[in-house]
């Protein structure tokens, strides 16, 4: 393994951009951790302990290792292709096909929008603990605040609310205060006695696959709150010498939201028993916080910092996908009426519109289905996508071997795209699922389906404009259009 310098103008090391290079190590660094901080860990901590019991932290630390080794992938083709546009710009350097390219393109956009649904839900658990609100008698409450919730991000993301280096600095030490108060409340706990750590290397799982099958099926889980770094490529050209940058910050991002998660997965077990954290009667940390500083105000606290943490992973997720939507009608690979942009706003109010109601639908469907666990099949929706998108991804490092750029650039060792593909590919599959979780293929089949219609759409309108295929013409710059 071996990186370098970029041998490119003036000395520099940093190839041609248009684009202002402004982000150092620190900078790049609060953004990884703040991007993959969140709603994963905040709203699924209880719903991976009701699949392995007092276990609950193999399965992040299962989610981290398969995490870090694809991480090497994108080390790898960051630094090699140091771009703007993730996945869709290197699978299409790989492949150059138009089809797989748009499937990649579209999954990572859904993904946004199935993150973004699991938020919204999340905030309307945590809005239910701040204010002490009985909702146990059903889900209408829940789904009406999850609506409400996600009209705002809409109305937000309409105005037009951009992503600064400032902004995503007090996001990341915000959600970062909440998670590191947990882990404080359980050292506090040792001290006073109340913390009972025999329960963390209790397996119990609530189904018949066995122990390896039951800590998968809650590694693929878990896996949505490792998501997030690949995010961080998309700022390539914003980096300064993001050749030498990216492999250190993206690893170190990496190990310190695994030891955060795993450290927060030990606290919760050890404080609050397996049968009262997956209770649902509130969210699993916030009985954490409750049980392990009962004379202290830290309960009435935490909920709103859930809510903050939530919320911006909402938002980001969704403009996101808008703008994904955007720049794949702005490439006439979907109809072109989801690329119009408002005259005042400037925003691409069409797409925005387009993937609130798609979110709608998905909270709808899910809440109203009651015997679903609404954060843990949406959350496994995003995680399933994106594990897929992951596997191409790993394929992708080794086709593109063959592709020498003139220079040096990050290696990831052989070895670890190959184990990379064969872990997401295996985490993606039904054996890796709980039978609860199974719901997930039909949610991932519909939106994937939904896309596959607008492509044949804009496909023959634009044939029966153009007389032929004129379609991504530029498809590097899918994910940033």
């Amino acid at each position: 393994m071996s990186h370098a310098t970029t041998t490119g103008e003036k000395g520099t090391g940093e190839e041609r951009t248009e684009l202002k290079r402004v982000m150092g190590p620190r900078l790049l660094l609060l953004f990884v951790v703040g991007d993959i901080l969140g709603t994963g860990v905040y709203a699924l901590t209880g719903d991976v302990a009701a699949e392995v019991g007092g276990a609950a932290w193999a399965p992040f630390l299962g989610a981290f290792l398969v995490a870090t080794i694809t991480a090497f992938s994108y080390l790898e083709l960051v630094t090699k292709y140091p771009q703007a546009g993730g996945a869709a710009t290197f699978v299409h350097k790989a492949f150059g096909i138009h089809f797989l390219t748009f499937i990649v393109c579209f999954a990572v956009m859904c993904s946004g929008i199935t993150s973004a649904s699991t938020a919204a839900n999340a905030f309307a658990g945590f809005l239910r603990d701040g204010l002490q609100l009985d909702w146990a008698d059903g889900g209408t409450p829940l789904l009406l605040v999850a609506l409400g919730f996600m009209t705002l991000v809409a109305a937000i993301n309409f105005r037009g609310v951009g992503e600064s280096v400032k902004a995503n600095v007090v996001l990341t030490c915000v959600e970062l205060s909440g998670l590191l108060l947990i882990i404080f409340i359980g050292l506090y706990a040792v001290t006073q006695g109340q913390a009972d750590f025999s329960r963390v290397i209790v397996f119990e799982s609530p189904s018949d696959k066995g122990v390896f099958f039951a800590v998968t099926a809650a590694t693929s889980l878990a896996f949505f709150a490792m998501v997030g770094f690949e995010d961080s490529v998309n700022m390539a050209e914003e980096t300064k010498d993001p050749v030498n940058t990216f492999p250190k910050v993206m690893l170190t991002g990496l190990g310190i939201t695994g030891v955060i998660y795993v450290l927060v997965s030990i606290t919760a077990v050890a404080l609050v028993p397996v049968g009262e954290l997956t209770s649902g009667e509130s969210s699993a940390l916030t009985q954490v916080v409750a049980a392990g500083a009962p004379d202290l105000p830290f309960d009435k606290i935490f909920p709103f910092i859930g809510m903050f943490a939530v919320a911006n992973s909402a938002l980001i997720n969704m403009l996101m996908a808008s703008r994904l939507l955007y720049g794949m009608a702005r490439q006439e690979v979907l109809p072109l009426p989801l690329g119009k942009v408002h005259r005042t706003r400037q925003t691409p109010w069409v797409a925005i519109l387009f993937t609130t109601a798609i979110s709608f639908g998905l909270i709808s469907y899910v809440v109203l289905d009651s015997e679903s666990d609404v954060v843990s099949l949406l959350g496994g929706t995003t995680a399933l996508l994106l594990l897929c998108v992951f596997t191409i991804v790993n394929i992708a490092v080794l086709v593109l071997r063959r592709d020498d750029v003139g220079r040096k650039h990050f290696h990831a060792p052989t070895a670890l795209p190959i184990v990379g593909a064969i872990c997401c590919a295996f985490l993606a599959g039904p054996w890796a699922r709980s039978e609860e979780q199974q719901g997930q293929y039909p949610i991932a089949g519909v939106l994937l389906l939904i896309g596959v219609a607008l492509w044949v759409l804009t496909w023959i309108v634009n044939r029966a404009i153009y007389g032929k295929r004129t379609f991504m013409r530029d498809p590097e710059h899918l994910e940033h259009d």
